[in-house]
């Protein structure tokens, strides 16, 4: 959060802009912080008929997840759930298929998510320390963002998933 305008230097401070409150520079250069989401692309991979669900190295031992990264500048968001796959699981795809568009309002994200067929051998990266192979029927899903995008994936399958307490 900005402490001092990026413009002019001036302390930010609490301000009401258009009705909702902001940080708002506390000089007249009239600069405003409106702390837009982040766009976040997801992807359930599937993989040789299974659900490919990894570990970052910075979660707890039992959090597996999804494939997510951010959307970088000037790539759409099919080309970014595209890149991210390749880039943390070493999967070739040439189509994501949209699952839908979820707000997590906890990290201020956008969340974009996709179904991917990935092709090859999964290569983890740097970010990735261990993944899992599961047939959809045995996959749980957890209540917020990218559980929701797997649950809702699931549920196009005709599979109603059992839901786990978030950190379980």
């Amino acid at each position: 959060m900005y402490k001092f305008c990026p413009n002019c230097a001036a302390p930010i401070q609490d301000a009401i802009v258009d009705g909702e409150p902001r940080r708002a520079c506390s000089a007249v250069c009239g600069f405003v912080h409106y702390d837009n989401p982040t766009p976040v692309v997801a992807a359930v991979v599937e993989h040789e008929g299974a659900v490919i669900l990894a570990r970052n190295r910075a979660w707890p031992e039992k959090w597996y997840g999804l494939i997510t990264g951010f959307l970088e500048r000037g790539e759409t968001p099919e080309q970014g759930v595209l890149r991210e796959m390749k880039e943390e699981l070493g999967l070739d795809a040439t189509q994501a298929t949209l699952i839908g568009v979820y707000s997590f309002e906890r990290m201020n994200q956008v969340i974009i998510g996709y179904h991917v067929v990935g092709n090859g051998v999964i290569t983890l990266n740097e970010e990735l320390v261990d993944y899992r192979r599961l047939a959809p029927e045995k996959c749980h899903v957890w209540p917020a963002a990218t559980g929701l995008v797997l649950r809702d994936w699931l549920r196009g399958r005709g599979i109603e998933p059992e839901v786990m307490p978030f950190g379980s």
